[in-house]
């Protein structure tokens, strides 16, 4: 079989670039001199090395292995036992029980009796009836009997990471040596493949966070301009108006002043409110978001909205719906300052059945029939691109009230 490995040579002055499926596969090449298996078999380890190789999230990898354990040594039953580091398993996958008997026998196993024995002696092991070993404890109730028993260790590097567990070798027969060294090759390819996986979740998480640094730079920058470049103007702006007020003999245009002075302090208070909105850490409590967000507003207000929660709002709110939930109150709550002339606002949200209810209401003057529209409609559009709904009504004896439902 020597002679029918391929060259891996290359033309000088090129380097070599090793791919996950190179590694797997030079590391199946150091182990296939020690087996003695014919041609199709051979082909059968090579498609399981490439399959397994073929993918990068782990736990999908740990189903892949062990379904091609099973496959090449003709196993009924097949498990990875994943080490937690303390001599029991983090994790435990099987191949070849159904759903029913795996809920029939509730919590995974936690490493005792064979399974905690090759976690003792991280050595392939064999055995005519696993139950004779003097390590064994027998079955739980509901498990199926098993007899025949093959279980090889996993490293990744230097260090045991897991074991294969395979039973119940097809015809009744024995697992033979050759079985025990085609499933050292797959493990030791497994572990270069399983290797690949954490260090592709390493720096994706890594890239994740680099990414997300990035935003939060330009959020950062975004807020100063707005504050420093938007806010302060408008501010001196206002002031400047106020200044000139008692020049105007005309009471029409002393008004207009003072609405227009109005005007400029709500959207000095509308940018403070998406300011606070831009340094929203996706990782902070919704409630605690909702609630600072009406600390924001409280000023302009001229008091504090009462917030009221009910359901898993922290927990069952994805994150897009949560910077749309937050736009469309900061919105409701800018118009309610500057039109509603109010002195109680509730906030209100509740999660239940994935939909989230918000409710907005005032005991204010109400809406104008003749007033704008394009508040409420841009609410509306906001709502609905969330697959939800939202709806204006009046509150006894005055008042207004916004609602919305939105799936979650």
């Amino acid at each position: 079989m020597a002679d029918s490995k391929p060259s891996h040579s290359r033309p000088s002055g090129r380097p070599a670039t090793r791919t996950p499926i190179d590694q797997l596969l030079n590391e199946l090449a150091s182990r296939v001199d020690e087996i003695v298996i014919d041609r199709e078999r051979l082909r059968a380890l090579l498609d399981a090395v490439i399959s397994i190789g073929s993918d990068l999230e782990l736990a999908a990898i740990l189903d892949r292995i062990v379904a091609a354990a099973c496959k090449l040594v003709d196993a009924r039953y097949g498990a990875m036992g994943v080490l937690d580091g303390a001599g029991g398993l983090a994790d435990f996958r099987t191949q070849g029980l159904s759903r029913e008997e795996i809920e029939a026998l509730g919590d995974p196993p936690t490493g005792r009796g064979i399974l905690g024995h090759i976690i003792d002696h991280p050595e392939p092991l064999r055995l005519i009836d696993l139950s004779a070993h003097p390590a064994s404890v027998g079955f739980p109730p509901g498990h199926p009997p098993m007899r025949t028993f093959l279980g090889v260790p996993v490293t990744v590097g230097d260090k045991a990471w897991g074991n294969l567990y395979l039973t119940d070798k097809g015809g009744g027969e024995l697992f033979t040596e050759d079985d025990e060294a085609i499933i050292q090759a797959l493990a030791a390819a497994a572990g270069v493949a399983i290797d690949n996986a954490r260090l592709y979740t390493e720096l994706a998480a890594s890239q994740a966070e680099r990414e997300r640094l990035v935003v939060f730079r330009d959020r950062d920058r975004i807020g100063r301009d707005l504050h420093d470049l938007v806010i302060q103007r408008l501010f001196a702006t206002g002031l400047q108006l106020q200044s000139i007020v008692h020049l105007v003999d005309e009471p029409e245009a002393a008004t207009r002043i003072n609405s227009a002075v109005d005007e400029i302090d709500g959207a000095i208070a509308d940018l403070r409110a998406a300011i606070f909105s831009l340094h929203t850490d996706s990782d902070k409590a919704f409630s605690a978001t909702v609630r600072g967000l009406c600390g924001v507003v409280r000023h302009h207000l001229g008091f504090a909205p009462q917030v009221e929660f009910e359901g898993p709002v922290d927990r069952a709110v994805p994150e897009l719906v949560r910077i749309e939930v937050l736009a469309m109150l900061r919105e409701a709550l800018s118009n309610t300052a500057r039109h509603a002339k109010a002195s109680r606002v509730t906030v209100s949200i509740a999660v239940d059945a994935a939909v989230l209810r918000m409710r907005v209401a005032d005991d204010g003057c109400g809406i104008p029939a003749q007033a704008p529209r394009r508040g409420l409609a841009n609410l509306a559009s906001r709502a609905a691109s969330l697959g939800g709904e939202f709806s204006v009504g009046a509150v006894k004896p005055s008042g207004t009230e916004l609602t919305w439902t939105i799936p979650v």
